[in-house]
């Protein structure tokens, strides 16, 4: 995604009054028409809702990031939280990982933490066109990949028992059921957190 240069007009009256895009309904982020989340794909089973849940808030993620330049996207806007935007897409393509390596076992160590610095993900989110660029590409890439493994599998009810070192040891057991909930969990609670992030950078709102 390449962050939008924004005017010193638009800056300078950055987060001084709340306000939306939307028309039909106020309380939303754009016009029904206009939203990307909006689908006509029947959710009459288990895995279509979930994974129409995590389709649903990861695209929230991404909207929240919109028509921001590189310096809004990194801004550190509620304090005295050290989330940022741009930290928060960080987060999340870790987690992407993170779930792999779970139920799979994939070899797919940490992109920008480290045993010593637990929060590089937030940390490393600095102002830089490119590492925003970046940032937006792996995410999107580790969530493909996140959904093949999902494809892979026909029953939600197997576990990671016979796939990963995790899964054999004792407790380590986990479903893919289980895993895919808590991930839309881990994307609703961020969304949460994008909502303010992005009100306190530019003032707007909207689910």
């Amino acid at each position: 995604m390449e962050p939008r240069e924004q005017s010193s007009e638009e800056q300078a009256g950055a987060g001084a009054s709340r306000w939306t895009r939307a028309t039909v309904y106020p309380d939303m982020w754009v016009d029904p028409d206009d939203d990307p989340r909006e689908s006509d794909v029947e959710l009459l089973d288990e895995r279509a809702i979930l994974l129409d849940s995590l389709r649903s808030y990861r695209l929230t993620v991404e909207m929240k990031c919109a028509d921001l330049d590189a310096a809004q996207l990194a801004r550190r806007s509620v304090p005295p939280s050290t989330m940022s935007l741009l930290g928060l897409v960080r987060h999340l393509t870790e987690d992407e990982r993170h779930v792999r390596r779970i139920m799979t076992g994939e070899d797919a160590p940490w992109l920008y933490r480290t045993s010593e610095h637990r929060d590089g993900d937030w940390d490393g989110a600095v102002a830089d066109r490119a590492v925003v660029a970046d940032a937006f590409r792996r995410w999107h890439e580790e969530a493909a990949a996140t959904d093949r493994m999902i494809a892979g599998f026909d029953d939600l009810g197997v576990t990671n028992a016979g796939f990963s070192d995790l899964g054999a040891e004792p407790g380590g057991a986990i479903s893919l059921r289980e895993l895919l909930l808590s991930h839309v969990e881990e994307y609703a609670r961020h969304s949460g957190h994008a909502d303010l992030l992005r009100e306190c950078v530019d003032g707007r709102v909207g689910q």
